[in-house]
């Protein structure tokens, strides 16, 4: 076979360009610069090894690991361990299981009195799969914001967005403004609900964790572009997000999968402006978590 020389590659290029006009979308390059994994879990003691693996391949220089909610009550030692094997690698957050509880605000007190820990959470306000759904105005998790406002260390809450727990989140975020509230997951709302939020409240950040394409909703498929409503919010509001992995299940902690998971994510923040990239892909979370 032969191959043609540099005059017919030249045409070649030429007349691919002249198909697809003026007018034809660039193909963003994927992202390569610095990467915070500002949302994630572990399922159990030894995954960290993994998962720190994929972080040399994929040059993410920190991961936020959080506990999941109550749902696993080895999270305080597995989240220990790993940030003492990797101090260089992991941060950590110190898990809340029940921020309604008697006695949750003063525990959380004496946890970050210890230093170390880089966030609260994940705190579980609204899952409709596990039938929570807890007022986040509610004045016992007002005094959980209370506490982590005086360690000045933000608060990562899962809390899926109807218009009652979009009431409820309004007036947490109004009456305590020295907290910073982070909605995990996009609140599994459309950027229109949250636009306004945002606008109204400048302790409200977005974590765009567990919104790949292995979930719903998904800010975009596994090869499918950055859905435009979400690009649109995030780059009018560039200091307001923070890029997450969320792996938590054992089997997302397979090579294969990090490898997946981390291209996703490098190739859809490809798709934002290039200062926004940096901002929600590395400089917000360092700043919000304090990792200098």
């Amino acid at each position: 076979m032969t191959l043609p020389g540099p005059p017919a590659v030249a045409l070649t290029i030429a007349a691919v360009l002249l198909c697809l006009g003026p007018g034809a979308p660039a193909i963003a390059a994927d992202y390569t610069g610095r990467l915070v994994d500002a949302h994630s879990h572990v399922p159990n003691a030894t995954a960290i090894d993994a998962y720190v693996e994929a972080m040399k391949r994929h040059n993410v220089s920190k991961v936020i690991l959080l506990g999941v909610g109550g749902v696993q009550k080895d999270d305080p030692a597995w989240l220990a361990a790993a940030a003492k094997k990797y101090p260089d690698r992991v941060a950590i957050g110190v898990p809340v299981p029940d921020p309604l509880a008697a006695g949750a605000a003063d525990k959380l007190d004496a946890a970050l009195a210890k230093g170390g820990a880089r966030a609260v959470g994940e705190v579980h306000v609204r899952q409709v799969s596990r039938k929570i759904d807890r007022n986040p105005a509610d004045a016992a998790l007002g005094k959980v914001l209370d506490v982590a406002a005086r360690h000045k260390t933000p608060v990562v809450i899962h809390a899926e967005l109807n218009d009652t727990a979009a009431a409820g989140l309004e007036q947490a975020l109004a009456a305590h403004r020295e907290a910073t509230i982070v909605v995990a997951h996009g609140g599994e709302a459309a950027p229109a609900r949250l636009e306004p939020l945002l606008a109204r409240h400048a302790n409200l950040v977005i974590d765009l964790s567990g919104m790949h394409f292995q979930r719903t909703p998904a800010l975009a498929t596994e090869n499918g572009p950055l859905d435009p409503a979400w690009k649109a919010l995030i780059e009018k509001h560039p200091e307001r997000f923070v890029m997450g992995v969320d792996v938590w299940a054992a089997r997302l902690f397979e090579p294969a999968m990090l490898d997946r998971l981390f291209k996703w994510t490098r190739r859809i923040l490809g798709e934002l402006k290039p200062d926004v990239a940096e901002k929600v892909a590395h400089a917000n979370a360092v700043r919000l978590f304090r990792l200098d």
